[in-house]
């Protein structure tokens, strides 16, 4: 699969292309209302008996540990938020007409170490907590009669990550009735095995699984859709026999004329129709989408799209919404994901876990990359910080635990799942495993020097370096078992250990945390490695490292959006360099990295006090213009405009001034004066292409709302509403923390509100909370009724006020 100095790939691939389809077989239906739920370890919790009758009444997705007491007590590595153990139960009813066919269980995700009952009986365990699986109960199940299902969820060990990572069923849950001949679980794969202006042909993979007594003669149909048109404009029959108690793999090939291709410009998807029939009656049918594009990687020339060279400008993301906990809607993803590609971002590294697929299914329709990552550590746990990040004594619970059973698995499970997404374009088979002393180690690390800690040198009494290379090697033949399309990487964060050792060389592609200062030195002694940075910090310097070297594709920014965990010392929820902040707003540095990333005019100021060192810039200036008269205040500019001008009340303040490629900032230090404070962006001529102003607020007046959403469906629909508290002029007041309560009425419910003050530990699942920069975001669900749902505002010395969205029929 590797050249030696060109990586190609060409691919087409499949998305999900109705909610209720993620398991991607039978009829999957949403299993997600009607639970019950307690936070204790029942003896008794799979009985079929009653005894849920005082347990709480819910709706998956659910994340308990969000719910619970921010407390010193608990670990700073999951944003001293609790963990335990809890129980869930569902009772249902299957119809007697339902007998002849198969049911089965679908998790997309439980966190963590689960054990599923249906009528007493258990049907498996997974102890991963973020890989997707099923669980037939057809054996268990009484068809015309109540059946109970119940899940026991240990997250005891509530310092197992060094992230937020949740507790609870935490995704969507579905209940999937098939014909005993059914698709397999994630059973559709496709690829484009040849690529040109006039045509693609489009190998189509669709597995089959029989689980009757009999063979069975098969016909599979395969239909290629313009969604546009609504016409066919390929299709394919083959008819086969399955084997009693048996998977077969049907093969079919499809040409596809002057295809259009996906991109990042122009997502395009066809629709991809799958239809099984036995003896002419449809037994199964899956409704994809399809995306076609090219990858390359090249060790000189970097990546390229379409035979477009492009720079990845990625992040890094977790999979939490702050107040949300784990529990994310899709709605809030996108809006999210909206944010991050408005200011040029075109990749998101999930670390370093698969996600849920609606981020997925997002990115494929928004046309933007996904990094998909499957695990933070292998044989051995790495450190788990409990009083602050890197403060203080670590412990060590972890995946590793359960790694040796279940990796190889969880690997297939994450490469089965997802394989069929177009944004897809690197599988990464590990994140910071090579961390030096961390647990491994090498006599290299005695005298080497690297970017960061290697706490001591080379210890060796500890896990030897080399079994990486081995591990490496086994992980990357299963990710060419499932997909040979992607290439495989991984993100390395102590590349010169790992140098020594055959783990790079298992990879296709070698992702470099935080060491840039390895890229020429390793290009030129490995000039056959294809380099990137996996995870960079956001300074000037790291962007031009990439920006200003052909062979080096691009970066992943730690991080895109803050997130809950990884904690600094009490108080601190979590951790706060991101693009975004916790609700998903714009952060003074997402300013700074639009004006480095993104192709349209940007520009932007924020101020703080004259600082001591005139070479103080900093990428995280607040858009205040409130100081003491005279005050010698700090103009800092984030502009990708050629000149830039400074006006105070109307006044020009000092010279135009160009950028500054050093340091992507430019500035202005000028005593205050209250008022307007506006920056104009010029073209090379001198014309005005972007401005940007901020002014000088009085106290607190009243609150403005905006509503994203004004209309939601009732299928649990999501409005985001942000209330920001303005003077009597309705200029925003960002030095305000006003307390706001927010009271609901009709159809719908607060999920939670967020102010995205890392610092605020108080109770974020009540319906009171202190803005931050005077701002806070309340997000609504509708609560599955059809109706007004009137949202009300409340906060002392301020009127109320009111909005009403509807909630309407999906």
């Amino acid at each position: 699969m590797k050249t030696k100095l060109l990586y190609t790939v060409t691919l087409l691939l499949l998305l999900s292309f109705k909610l209720e389809a993620q398991p991607r077989f039978g009829d999957a239906v949403l299993f997600n209302n009607d639970w019950k739920f307690i936070l204790s370890d029942v003896k008794e919790g799979a009985s079929l008996e009653p005894i849920d009758t005082k347990w709480r009444a819910l709706n998956l997705p659910h994340d308990w540990s969000v719910e619970g007491t921010y407390s010193p007590d608990k670990a700073s590595c999951q944003g001293y938020l609790p963990g335990g153990i809890g129980w869930y139960r569902k009772t249902f009813e299957v119809s007697k007409n339902q007998k002849d066919k198969k049911v089965y269980i679908y998790f997309e995700g439980v966190y963590n170490h689960s054990e599923v009952f249906i009528n007493g009986k258990s049907v498996g365990k997974r102890p991963n907590g973020y890989v997707s699986f099923k669980y037939d109960l057809t054996p268990y199940i009484k068809f015309g009669e109540k059946n109970i299902l119940s899940v026991r969820v240990d997250h005891s060990e509530d310092h197992d990550s060094r992230w937020y990572s949740g507790s609870g069923i935490y995704r969507d849950t579905y209940l999937v009735y098939a014909s005993p001949v059914h698709i397999n679980l994630w059973g559709v794969y496709s690829k484009a095995i040849d690529i040109s202006e006039n045509k693609a042909n489009i190998a189509v993979e669709t597995t089959i699984k029989n689980t009757s007594e009999k063979a069975s003669n098969i016909e599979v149909s395969q239909e290629i859709v313009d969604p546009a048109t609504g016409k066919v404009i390929a299709s394919q029959k083959v008819k086969n026999k399955v084997k009693a108690n048996a998977n077969s793999v049907f093969d079919q090939t499809l040409t596809l004329n002057k295809p259009k291709r996906w991109s990042f410009e122009t997502p395009f998807l066809y629709q991809l129709r799958t239809v099984i029939k036995s003896d002419g009656k449809i037994i199964d049918k899956s409704e994809q989408m399809i995306g076609i594009r090219e990858l390359k990687f090249d060790a000189n020339k970097g990546f390229a799209i379409n035979g477009k060279g492009t720079k990845i400008k990625g992040v890094c993301i977790h999979h939490d919404a702050g107040t949300l906990g784990a529990a994310v809607p899709k709605e809030v993803w996108k809006r999210r994901l909206e944010t991050l590609k408005s200011i040029g971002c075109n990749a998101i590294r999930l670390s370093h876990n698969p996600h849920a697929s609606d981020i997925y299914d997002l990115c494929d329709e928004l046309g933007m990359l996904v990094m998909n990552e499957a695990f933070d550590e292998w044989e051995f746990p790495k450190r788990k910080w409990i009083t602050g990040w890197n403060v203080g004594v670590p412990e060590y619970q972890g995946a590793a635990s359960y790694f040796k059973e279940w990796g190889d698995r969880d690997l297939e499970a994450m490469m089965l799942r997802d394989r069929s997404h177009p944004s897809i374009f690197m599988w990464s088979i590990g994140n910071e495993v090579d961390y030096p002393n961390d647990p491994y180690s090498h006599p290299v690390l005695n005298g080497a020097t690297l970017d960061q800690p290697v706490y001591g040198g080379y210890k060796p009494d500890s896990p030897n370096a080399e079994r990486l290379g081995d591990i490496a090697k086994r992980f990357s033949a299963i990710v060419r078992k499932f997909d040979t399309s992607r290439p495989v990487t991984a993100a390395l964060a102590g590349v010169i250990m790992s140098n020594e050792t055959t783990y790079p060389f298992a990879l296709d592609v070698t992702g470099y945390n935080y060491t840039e200062s390895r890229y020429d030195v390793d290009h030129k002694k490995y000039p056959e490695r294809v380099i990137y940075g996996s995870e960079t910090g956001h300074s000037m310097r790291s962007w031009k490292a990439t920006r200003d070297k052909d062979y080096v594709f691009g970066q992943f920014l730690w991080t895109g959006i803050d997130y809950l965990g990884e904690s600094n010392a009490w108080p601190s929820r979590g951790f706060n360099s991101g693009l975004l902040d916790f609700g998903g707003f714009l952060k003074p540095r997402g300013y700074f990295r639009k004006a480095l990333w993104s192709t349209a005019p940007s520009i932007y100021i924020g101020t703080y006090p004259l600082p001591a060192k005139k070479d103080n810039l900093s990428m995280d200036a607040n858009a205040i213009w409130n100081y003491k008269q005279d005050e010698m205040v700090r103009v800092v500019c984030y502009s990708n405009a050629p000149n830039n001008k400074l006006l105070l009340n109307g006044k020009q303040i000092g010279e135009i001034k160009g950028l500054d490629d050093s340091t992507g900032i430019i500035y202005w230090d000028l005593p205050y004066q209250a008022g307007k404070l506006e920056v104009v962006g010029l073209d090379k001529d001198n014309k005005t292409i972007c401005t940007y102003a901020i002014q000088s607020s009085e106290r607190p007046s009243k609150m403005n709302v905006t509503v994203d959403e004004n209309t939601i469906k009732s299928d649990s629909g999501i409005a985001h509403i942000t209330v920001q508290v303005v003077d009597k002029n309705g200029v925003p007041v960002m030095m305000s923390d006003n307390e706001i309560t927010c009271t609901v009425d009709g159809p719908g419910k607060l999920l939670g509100l967020e102010s995205s003050n890392n610092t605020d530990m108080t109770s974020y699942s009540d319906n009171v909370q202190r803005v931050y920069h005077g701002r806070t975001l309340a997000y609504i669900q509708s609560s599955g009724e059809v109706g007004d749902i009137k949202v009300t505002f409340s906060s002392p010395w301020l009127p109320d006020a009111v909005v009403t969205i509807q909630s309407v029929k999906n």
